[in-house]
């Protein structure tokens, strides 16, 4: 008998066995009769909340004991107040879960005051990426077609933020980079209240990710009122930025970077923001089970999401609801949850330095 074979053959056992005991323990949490409260840091109608509803009746049918999912949208302070919330009263019984975003996560790698939670006490149990599409009104979409050098010199842009330490960080840098003078209006409690700042008029620049996007923009663009005019993109095998698969015909930021500046982007900046981009999107959304949580509940809800994931009509109803991105539970998850919570101290220094000078904001 070979080697490899016994190396294959002790490779399945130890995987059989650690699916029998995940399977075991699982089986062993009921949620029968229960209402489990799936809280949201930020308002209804972004892309977190269009996320967490497509999930939430899916994982409501493969929990054991089936028990009703009820999402519940608690914005302020950036993401902050809801998650900070989580991380006091949630009890490990399996009947509150968090989801977070890359605006819960940006504060916590920043060192925002507010910030009373450590990623490293949750215990996560599905990871998913995300894009992110930049959009302009039909009258600047068109001239940018011809021209968006032209459209960059000659327009002032505005744009509805959640904070300069949110997920925004990401567009807001990307603008900047190309050169865009861009006036920022900060307070807003979720990505759907710039899109409803946009609608109404009072902006003329917005960003939605990629579920968001499909599903309230998409209608936009339809009618002739938004041109979408670049993505955030998505990474290869290699670490390397590439087309969104979601939208393969629209170019991403480092695409226009390079044909509005003549070259590709380069040096602190560039690395800053890609560091970013990296732990927002890719990495972006993630539900989480609190401090404490026993191993068999853990086991189920890592199950159940497996189970999601694994519906044969799985990969089309989310096609249009969330787009083409990974979904990971279990050790996926955790290098999910590494790569949007750990990212090295240059991109760090210089974000801090940018957001003061650029912004004010003074995190030490």
């Amino acid at each position: 008998m070979s080697r490899n074979f016994l190396s294959s053959f002790a490779k399945t056992a130890a995987m059989t066995a650690a699916a029998a005991v995940i399977s075991g323990s699982a089986l062993a949490a009921d949620f029968s009769g229960e209402t489990i409260e799936w809280i949201i840091p930020f308002s209804e109608g972004g892309g977190s909340d269009k996320w967490a509803r497509f999930y939430a009746p899916l994982l409501s049918e493969a929990l054991p004991g089936k028990p009703a999912v009820v999402v519940k949208n608690m914005p302020g302070a950036g993401s902050t107040k809801g998650a900070n919330f989580f991380a006091d009263r949630a009890r490990p019984d399996g009947l509150t879960i968090l989801g977070t975003s890359g605006s819960t996560q940006f504060p916590f790698l920043l060192g925002d005051p507010r910030v009373k939670f450590d990623y490293a006490d949750w215990n996560v149990v599905l990871a998913s990426a995300t894009g992110g599409v930049a959009y302009l009104p039909a009258d600047l979409g068109a001239q940018w077609k011809e021209d968006p050098k032209a459209v960059i010199e000659n327009t002032s842009f505005i744009y509805g933020s959640q904070g300069a330490t949110r997920l925004d960080l990401v567009p807001q840098l990307a603008f900047e980079l190309l050169g865009m003078q861009v006036d920022v209006v900060f307070g807003l409690k979720g990505r759907g209240d710039g899109r409803l700042m946009f609608e109404r008029g009072e902006a003329n620049i917005d960003y939605q990710t990629s579920s968001s996007f499909l599903s309230k923009v998409t209608p936009l663009v339809d009618e002739g009122r938004a041109v979408p005019i670049m993505t955030w993109g998505a990474l290869d095998a290699d670490g390397n930025i590439v087309r969104d698969p979601t939208f393969p015909d629209i170019p991403t930021f480092k695409e226009v970077y390079t044909q509005i500046k003549g070259e590709e982007p380069s040096g602190e900046a560039w690395e800053a923001w890609k560091a970013f981009f990296v732990a927002g999107f890719p990495a972006q959304k993630m539900v989480f089970l609190p401090n404490g949580t026993d191993q068999e509940i853990i086991d189920a809800y890592t199950a159940a999401f497996q189970a999601v994931i694994e519906r044969p009509d799985f990969a089309q109803i989310s096609k249009s609801r969330l787009g083409v991105y990974p979904q990971a539970t279990g050790a996926k998850a955790e290098t999910f949850k590494t790569a949007g919570t750990v990212v090295a101290e240059e991109p760090i220094v210089w974000v801090k330095g940018w957001l003061k000078d650029r912004y004010g904001v003074e995190l030490k």
